[in-house]
């Protein structure tokens, strides 16, 4: 085989897995609501007739409550859409959530291994960011009304500059994004990373992995 052909079905390989790796699909009919008492595990999940579906479907409060800060070292809390408060979200190919963030409060680092997120910020200063895979990171500081956008997979924080509650609202590109803390990856998963790991990809001892393990909970 000639390097030419080889380079050509190389192109073509990667142009289908391209192809295939969009986050969501496109529903095939008007909507799809989520049908909550289906047996069957889907790749999202199986339709209610649509005879059946009901404006209900389609709108919630979710989003309109306080979520609770407090509920982790961090400060901050993420309420999001999903297909059990809006079953009608279901084959949209997106999804929205709240962050609640205590004085000083953090998301910490984490990243959406299945969609871009646009955060608006409502109340509070905010400081975003997020590292690209040269390791460049991209910040910005977000008062009432700014937005800033995460790249999908990428690592990103939101960290509360302010002394007082902070809000911000957040849109999806996938009705499932996907949520990787790295701090809880690394130190916390199940199993457990061997510490001999933890030790050389961080640079430190035994006693660290032990402390960093008690503080995240593990």
């Amino acid at each position: 085989m000639s390097i030419g052909s080889l380079f050509l079905q190389l192109f073509l390989g990667l142009a289908l897995l391209t192809g295939l790796a969009e986050p969501d699909p496109d529903p095939l009919q008007d909507f799809c609501v989520a049908d909550a008492k289906s047996p069957f595990f889907l790749n999202g999940a199986p339709c209610l007739n649509p005879s059946l579906a009901l404006s209900s479907h389609f709108t919630t409060s979710a989003l309109t409550k306080p979520g609770n800060t407090k509920a982790n070292p961090f400060g901050y809390n993420v309420t999001f859409l999903t297909l059990a408060n809006l079953p009608g979200i279901n084959t949209m190919g997106l999804t929205m959530s709240r962050q609640d963030l205590a004085p000083n409060g953090l998301n910490p680092l984490h990243s959406h291994p299945r969609a871009s997120e646009v955060t608006i910020c409502l109340q509070g200063a905010l400081l975003v960011g997020f590292v690209d895979t040269s390791n460049r990171l991209f910040t910005q500081q977000l008062g009432p009304g700014d937005a800033f956008v995460f790249p999908r997979g990428l690592v990103h924080y939101v960290y509360n500059l302010d002394s007082r509650n902070a809000l911000a609202i957040s849109g999806f590109s996938s009705q499932n994004p996907g949520t990787q803390t790295a701090s809880r990856a690394a130190f916390v998963s199940n199993p457990l990373i061997p510490d001999e790991v933890l030790e050389k990809a961080f640079q430190i001892s035994k006693n660290d992995v032990a402390k960093i393990r008690k503080n995240l909970g593990g």
